[in-house]
């Protein structure tokens, strides 16, 4: 029988060592959050860290339990060199289509950091077209890049708090529940109460049987 292998430890440093190495002096990673939701904002995180820098426990957002993420929000947020979060809301959502929503919040967050990077580790395989900066798209790269895994946290985080915000606006809904996403429960909300102003409208196509908001 083959022997069993232990799998190999990530290198939570082995992308942002690369591009120090090719001479690059300030890196962030770019993560987002919220793309798949049928209701609120799509959020983007840019994360500066020192060189050599880790922070323990950093991961894949959607690894992590949620008391986990926000303690390690709070820890970013202090540790970090440089942060910035933005986010796109659903009417532009609507009106540009996800992708080019969530090319928008990664630039954003980018343009929002006061140390300016030389490059910038995206999570994914395909580059913001906004982001002038020379970029390196990683795929599954919250889970390779301590940056990109810290910025995905931020954004997740953040996108969170909003949709519990939005829970107290619109009750109905239960966003505190599912976050927007498309359980059985919110689409049943949504056949009953109808689309409410924060939903977004071009992921309702497809779902039969919701009516205008009756708040």
């Amino acid at each position: 029988m083959p022997k069993r292998t232990e799998k190999e430890p990530v290198d939570w440093l082995k992308y942002e060592n690369q591009a120090y190495e090719h001479g690059s002096l300030v890196i962030c990673g770019v993560d987002e959050a919220g793309r798949g939701p049928l209701a609120g904002p799509v959020f983007a995180a840019a994360v500066v860290l020192r060189k050599g820098q880790i922070i323990e426990g950093a991961n894949d957002s959607k690894k992590l339990s949620e008391k986990r993420r926000e303690a390690l929000f709070d820890v970013i947020c202090r540790e970090a060199a440089d942060y910035c979060i933005a986010s796109v809301d659903e009417s532009v959502i609507d009106e540009i289509n996800i992708l080019q929503a969530t090319y928008l919040a990664m630039s954003c967050a980018v343009e929002g950091l006061k140390f300016k990077p030389d490059m910038c580790l995206i999570d994914g395989n395909r580059k913001p077209p906004q982001i002038e900066q020379q970029c390196q798209t990683i795929v599954k790269g919250d889970g390779l890049s301590v940056s990109i895994a810290c910025a995905s946290i931020l954004a997740k985080v953040s996108r969170d708090r909003f949709m519990l915000e939005l829970d107290k606006q619109y009750p109905e809904y239960n966003f505190a529940k599912h976050k927007g996403y498309g359980t059985q429960l919110h689409i049943d909300m949504l056949r009953r109460y109808g689309a409410s102003p924060v939903h977004r409208r071009s992921f309702l196509k497809k779902i039969d049987g919701i009516p205008e908001y009756r708040g």
